[in-house]
C-alpha cells in the first residue's frame, strides 16, 4: 500500500513501458541512434509541459530533478550586494541553503515572512516588508512537512505589483492540483517527475517566463546551451533550454511527458479532488484517535499528510508500518528547520495519498497505524 506519493509516486504502466522501452531501444542500436529515433517523443516533452503549466514550449526546461531546476534558475540572478530575498517559513532545506551560500558570498539580506493565523505566509506581513531593495520573493508552493498550500497566485499578484522576481518550488503541487503559470504569475517554477506526476525519477523540470530568459545566464554551460561561434565568442541559445545540459536522461524525459500525457487526460481537476477528499478523510479519522495528532496548517490542504503519536517516533512508524508493506514518509526538522524548529516538532510521519489509493486502504492504514 502505498502512501508515500510526495516521496515518489507509483509510475503508470504507460510510463514504464516508456522508459524501458526507449533503454531496449538503446540497448539494440545504441543510445545515439535511439535518441534519433526518438525525437519527436523527446519534443513532445516541451509541448506536455506547456499545456500542463499554461506557458509557451520555449519558457520550459528538462532538469535531472527539481533542486536542480531551482539551483540553475536561482544561481543566474544577478544580485548584487544589499539585495534582499524574501521567502516563507515554510521553506525548503536545499533552497534555503543556497539562500545562506549567495548571501555569504553576495552580502545579500535573507528575510523570512511570518505566517499568518493559518500557518500560510501572510499576505499583509509579506506586503510590508516590501521596499526596493528586494530583489527575489522565493517560496515554496507546498511545503515537504505537511499539506499546506501556500497562497501562491496571491503571492504572485504582490510581487507583479512592486516588480519583483517571483520564484516558486512546485515540487510537490505540480501533478496533485491544476498549475497555471499565468494566474500564478510567477517568473520561475521548478518541479519533479518522480512526485505526483508519477514519472521517473532523475527527471525535472524548469519554467523560466519568456521574457526573463536572456536576463538570466546560466550557472554553467556547455554546447547544448550555447554555441562556440569564434575562438573567443560564445553565444548562449535564446530559449528555457539554457539551462539544460547536453547529456541528459533521454529514456527519462520522454517517462515524463508520458507521465505528463497521463495526467492531462485525467484531468488536473479531477485529481485534485480526488486526491483532496482522501487526504481530508485520513485527516478526519486520525483525528479521531487519542495520542495521534495531525500537524498540517494553512487555509487549504493538499494530498500530503503529517501526523505525530504520542510514545511513538515517526521513524519507528514508518518501520512498522513497513512491516505491513505500507509505505510512508519522515519529515525531519533539518529539512524545514524554519518551520519544525518554531514548532517544537523533531519529526512527522508524513503520508502522501494519490488517486490510484482507496477509502479501504486508508481503513487499514488506519488500524495498523493504531496496533
Amino acid at each position: 500500500m502505498h502512501f508515500n506519493n510526495a516521496g515518489a509516486s507509483l509510475q503508470p504502466q504507460a510510463v514504464y513501458q516508456a522508459v524501458t522501452g526507449h533503454l531496449k531501444l538503446e540497448n539494440k542500436i545504441g543510445g545515439y541512434e535511439a535518441e534519433a529515433h526518438a525525437q519527436e517523443k523527446l519534443n513532445r516533452f516541451y509541448q506536455a509541459f506547456a499545456t500542463l503549466l499554461n506557458c509557451h514550449p520555449g519558457e520550459i526546461a528538462f532538469v535531472e530533478n527539481a533542486t536542480r531546476a531551482w539551483d540553475m534558475v536561482f544561481y543566474a540572478i544577478p544580485f548584487k550586494p544589499g539585495d534582499r530575498i524574501l521567502t516563507a517559513q515554510a521553506e525548503y532545506a536545499s533552497n534555503y541553503l543556497a539562500f545562506l551560500q549567495v548571501a555569504r558570498q553576495k552580502d545579500l539580506k535573507i528575510d523570512v515572512v511570518p505566517n499568518d493565523g493559518s500557518g500560510q505566509i501572510s499576505l499583509d506581513a509579506l506586503e510590508e516588508m516590501i521596499d526596493e531593495d528586494v530583489k527575489l520573493i522565493a517560496i515554496t508552493h507546498v511545503p515537504t512537512q505537511g499539506g499546506l498550500i501556500n497562497p501562491a497566485a496571491d503571492v504572485g499578484q504582490i510581487a507583479r505589483k512592486y516588480n519583483i522576481l517571483y520564484l516558486l518550488d512546485a515540487c510537490q503541487s505540480v501533478g496533485q492540483m491544476p498549475i497555471d503559470i499565468k494566474k500564478i504569475k510567477c517568473d520561475m517554477l521548478s518541479g519533479t517527475g518522480r512526485k505526483y506526476l508519477r514519472g521517473p525519477r532523475g527527471t525535472g523540470f524548469l519554467f523560466i517566463r519568456g521574457s526573463l530568459i536572456e536576463q538570466l545566464e546560466p550557472p554553467f554551460i556547455d554546447l547544448h546551451a550555447a554555441t562556440w561561434i569564434d575562438k573567443d565568442q560564445f553565444e548562449i541559445r535564446n530559449d528555457a533550454r539554457r539551462f539544460e545540459n547536453w547529456e541528459s536522461y533521454i529514456a527519462g524525459r520522454i517517462g515524463l511527458a508520458t507521465a505528463v500525457d497521463y495526467a492531462l487526460d485525467i484531468g488536473l481537476e479531477a485529481i485534485q479532488e480526488r486526491v483532496q477528499h482522501l487526504a481530508s478523510l485520513l485527516r478526519k479519522r486520525l483525528s479521531e484517535f487519542d495520542g495521534v495528532a495531525v500537524r498540517d496548517l494553512g487555509q487549504h490542504q493538499c494530498g500530503i499528510v503529517t501526523f505525530t503519536k504520542d510514545n511513538e517516533s515517526a521513524t519507528a512508524i514508518k518501520q512498522r508500518l513497513a512491516s505491513h508493506k505500507i509505505n510512508i514518509s519522515v519529515t525531519q526538522a533539518r529539512y524545514a528547520r524554519l518551520d519544525l524548529d518554531a514548532r517544537g516538532i523533531k519529526e512527522l510521519a508524513r503520508a502522501s495519498v494519490h488517486y490510484f489509493n482507496t477509502e479501504t486502504e486508508i481503513d487499514r492504514f488506519c488500524d495498523h497505524l493504531l496496533q
